[in-house]
């Protein structure tokens, strides 16, 4: 028998590991051996809707990297696995591993939860099962001063692409700053996405603008960005209404309330 463990990330794209050391194929995945390890998840059976949390590592090296080429811790922190799922199954197979599979069971599936800790080498999550979905607070939107949109989301309707700039690594950058003749106020809480060098896919915010000089990181890099490492610079949003209208000019799509009294003038 070997346990197999599946992440589907919100982009659509699903990352197959076993906790073996062959690779085999299973309902025609193919599941990677002596790559990203996961230890945790166990099978449990309980009456009620109280939401099952479990504690898992995750370890994995650099060079195990995610579609897109960050790599598998880069990509956890960085948030590319917000709102994974995340199943540990158990294949049985006739006689050998990756021979005829003759059976399986789910041991558990659920939602990443919380990230409680990432290093060099793993990382420790929480895994909640599905019922987490019925915790969600109702109604889905409320009234609050600053816009419910996602930045360049379908509400938003702005083009990410209209507001992108491509850039180049100066000379002195830090995996904390980053050396930018092009730098400004727009770009402040905005995101930077590396296409080449070691931290080609790599997608960070910016906490900051030196205008003119640098972009500093709100979380820094794994790796040392080289001179000349290229990247796509994309503005932010504070989804304050001035922002959207002096930046944007998309005051029409904003929904928040910013005349919404705060909640010590309640009486």
């Amino acid at each position: 028998m070997a346990d197999i463990f599946t992440f589907g990330l919100a982009s659509g794209v699903s990352l197959y590991y076993t906790n073996v050391d062959v690779g085999f194929s299973y309902n025609g995945k193919v599941y990677l051996a002596n790559s990203v390890r996961v230890s945790g998840l166990k099978y449990k059976a309980s009456i009620g809707l109280e939401v099952d949390q479990q504690q898992i590592t995750v370890s994995a090296l650099s060079t195990d990297a995610i579609p897109g080429g960050a790599s598998f811790l880069q990509a956890l922190r960085d948030g590319s696995f917000d709102g994974a799922t995340i199943e540990r199954d158990r294949v049985f197979f006739s006689d050998h591993i990756g021979g005829t599979v003759i059976g399986a069971v789910t041991l558990f599936k659920g939602r990443l939860g919380q990230i409680q800790q990432i290093g060099r080498t793993s990382a420790k999550l929480t895994v909640n099962s599905d019922l987490i979905l019925l915790d969600h607070d109702m109604p889905r939107n409320i009234y609050q001063p600053t816009c419910l949109h996602t930045l360049y989301d379908s509400g938003c309707a702005l083009s990410r692409s209209s507001f992108s700039t491509n850039g180049t690594v100066g000379a002195g950058s830090t995996a904390s700053v980053i050396i930018w003749s092009g730098a400004s106020a727009n770009y402040a809480q905005g995101t930077m996405t590396f296409t080449s060098g070691d931290n080609d896919g790599v997608s960070t915010t910016i906490g900051s603008a030196n205008p003119g000089t640098s972009l500093a990181l709100i979380y820094p890099l794994e790796a040392v960005p080289a001179p000349g490492d290229t990247f796509t610079v994309a503005f932010g949003c504070d989804h304050t209404p001035a922002t959207c209208q002096n930046k944007f000019n998309n005051l029409v799509n904003f929904r928040g309330f910013p005349f919404v009294p705060p909640p010590q003038m309640a009486i």
